[in-house]
């Protein structure tokens, strides 16, 4: 018996050795991987990381927000309103750091280091073994989905972190008979971050919660109870704020969801299946991720998850089921998860865009935690078909790191494409900010297109530099610069204007001439004749269609251009949708407007962006000028064009 122990000590040591020069290892590439070219890359800083940093520098320097709200519990930007956790996270390290680039994304890549490490820890408790703990988190740090989310300065980089902290939580509580007001408060804690760290988090997070009744039984139902109890008191300053601030926290959502008050209840049902089985795609999943070119967290057409993780969450879903009662919890343990990787679908299925990566954040944290009683059957000793397990183990990690390699050599490679330059604004600090600072007109003004909030670019650079923001007017959106004022704009026109600089969509301009007078047309002004050069016969519902139409004045004025985006009188070609019987649909949709002032006589050619109904069916786009703040052309007389259109 002495010269086992002896023979197997040496061994037990050189064993624990390895596996921690291992888990060393897997520790420096995660810190290399998550710290890798920060803040270089993405490039510059896109206009919601700028607002979320300001907001946090104003938080940290004056306990107030940009609006001069103190202390506020959501942050009002662009017409959408901010969660907190993130930006006050971020105001706490800006209090000691002091605002950076550098120290934002730090921030996100630090959350996205403690989410992996955090599922490593679950798959240990979950296990009972430290390599299968290993393997999750090496597979956590190479999961697309999460690097990416925690590269920008955004509220959801925090979300996989808030996920798994809960998970955490749950398996603690399975663990016992009798849930422990502890126990209660620390699922109550973790629910309320998931509520209130992203806007998803406002239905996920009740959908979580409801949830624990997989693990009702007579003993612990009490505790179960409590935790409800608990996160419902959290709940309190939400609700109150929703109270006092109608459609604060509901009103973006009215404008991303296909939710209509014209469609039946069967309607929306069958709309909720088709976004929830579109958000199932394995093929986006595994091959061309999110659909929109545009979103910011990912590289356009680069997978999400590993395909060696998910073959393992699938396994290990199936071994989990047939095996569960083995562990803490049993098998309401592992329904409990498969119910939260479903119901983590259902935010994003009641909105428009399919497979929208950051609202399905929560979706790779649980394909991962799924991973770990697959491991733990492949490190089995003493199973049948040891040599099999181990050549499947080698191939699973051999395909992880290679797969996990040629991603990270795909976004390193994309740091400067065109397209992620321009999403970032990458060249707004030295190509307009620059220019204009070093320029001797004082003060700088602000001019924004409606959609365009630029502002802030300019409000968080100039932060960045020390330049106080005293020096900078913002404009109204209708009110034109003085003659000789230095200008920033992301209008797309500047009518009287010396250009010095352009990166889209920034203009940085002289303002040479005084605003035109602008008047309300007289009657015998409202004449017109529409031309449809170019228009889809069929459109996609809820999808964006352009229109080429060109526009002759039959009047005997000229129509006045846009000069400012907010401008009162400027002259814009726009639309309606009727549907079959010629009842208006969609009274005021698309815009086109005119960027020089047309005269009696004379035609031009604008494109019109129209937004087809929700519903499928037949149509009509009905095209007619208009007098922004005086009348459609059409009610004083004008005739209109109707196209039909089906929306399928």
């Amino acid at each position: 018996m002495t010269n086992l122990k002896d023979e197997h000590g040496p061994r037990r040591r050189r064993a624990a050795l390895v596996f921690l020069a291992v888990a060393l290892a897997v520790a420096a590439l995660g810190v290399a991987l998550y710290t890798a070219d920060v803040p270089g890359n993405p490039p510059g800083f896109y206009i919601d990381e700028s607002s979320i940093a300001y907001n946090a520098h104003l938080v940290a320097t004056t306990g107030r927000d940009e609006h001069g709200t103190h202390w506020p519990l959501f942050f009002r930007a662009f017409g959408d309103y901010k969660n907190p956790v993130y930006v006050y996270l971020l105001a706490a390290l800006f209090r000691l750091t002091g605002p950076s680039i550098l120290m934002a994304r730090l921030l996100s890549a630090v959350l996205g280091l403690l989410a992996a490490l955090a599922l490593g820890l679950l798959a240990a408790r979950i296990t009972k073994r430290r390599e299968a703990a290993l393997l999750v988190t090496l597979s956590a740090l190479l999961t697309p989905w999460l690097f990416e989310l925690s590269r920008v300065v955004i509220e959801v980089a925090m979300y996989p972190l808030a996920v798994a902290l809960f998970l955490f939580s749950v398996y603690r509580a399975a663990s016992r008979d009798r849930w422990t007001w502890g126990d209660a408060v620390c699922l109550a804690a973790t629910l309320a971050l998931l509520t209130y760290s992203y806007s998803v988090g406002r239905l996920l997070g009740p959908l979580l919660a409801l949830g624990l009744a997989v693990f009702a039984t007579r003993a612990n139902f009490p505790g179960i109870l409590r935790v409800w109890l608990a996160y419902a008191l959290s709940l309190v300053p939400l609700l109150v704020y929703a109270w006092k601030n109608p459609g604060a926290l509901t009103g973006r959502f009215q404008v991303i969801t296909y939710f209509a008050p014209q469609s039946t209840a069967a309607e929306t049902a069958l709309e909720f299946i088709k976004h929830y089985c579109g958000n199932l795609d394995v093929w986006r999943l595994l091959f061309t991720g999110d659909p929109n070119v545009n979103q910011i967290a990912s590289i356009h057409g680069a997978a999400l998850v590993l395909a060696a993780t998910f073959a393992l969450s699938l396994a290990g879903a199936w071994l989990a089921l047939r095996r569960g009662t083995h562990e803490a919890g049993g098998r309401r343990w592992w329904v409990f998860v498969l119910y939260c990787l479903a119901a983590s679908v259902v935010p994003a299925s009641l909105t428009n865009e399919y497979f929208h990566m950051l609202r399905l954040a929560a979706v790779p944290v649980f394909l991962l935690v799924l991973t770990a009683p697959a491991f733990a059957w492949l490190l089995e000793e003493g199973a049948t078909h040891q040599r099999a397990r181990r050549a499947a183990l080698i191939l699973v990690v051999s395909l992880t790191l290679a797969q996990g390699a040629v991603f990270q050599w795909q976004y390193h490679s994309h740091a400067r494409a065109p397209r992620r330059t321009h999403l970032f604004d990458a060249d707004f600090a030295e190509k307009i900010l620059a220019r204009a600072l070093d320029a001797p007109q004082r003060p700088i003004y602000l001019a924004d297109a409606l959609a365009i909030p630029g502002y802030i670019q300019t409000y968080w650079h100039a932060t960045l530099r020390g330049v106080p923001l005293a020096e900078f007017v913002r404009l109204a959106s209708d009110a034109p610069p003085p003659v000789g004022a230095l200008v920033i704009s992301t209008e797309e026109n500047c009518p009287g204007c010396q250009i010095i600089a352009r990166s889209d969509p920034y203009t940085l301009y002289t303002a040479e001439r005084p605003p035109s007078e602008r008047t309300p047309l007289p009657e015998g002004g409202f004449r017109a004749r529409l031309r449809v050069l170019e228009a889809p016969a069929r459109v996609a519902a809820r999808e964006k269609a352009t229109l080429r139409v060109a526009v002759k004045n039959l009047g005997p004025v000229a129509w006045p251009a846009r000069e400012r985006s907010g401008g009162k009188f400027q002259v814009s070609l726009g639309n309606h949708w009727l549907d079959a019987r010629g009842e208006t649909v969609t009274h005021d949709d698309g815009r086109a407007a005119l960027l020089q002032d047309l005269g009696p006589g004379d035609e031009l050619e604008l494109s019109l962006v129209v937004n087809a109904p929700r519903q499928p069916g037949d149509y009509f786009i009905e095209l007619d000028l208009l007098q922004e703040g005086v009348s459609w052309f059409g009610l004083k007389g004008s005739t209109t064009t109707k196209l039909p259109v089906r929306v399928e």
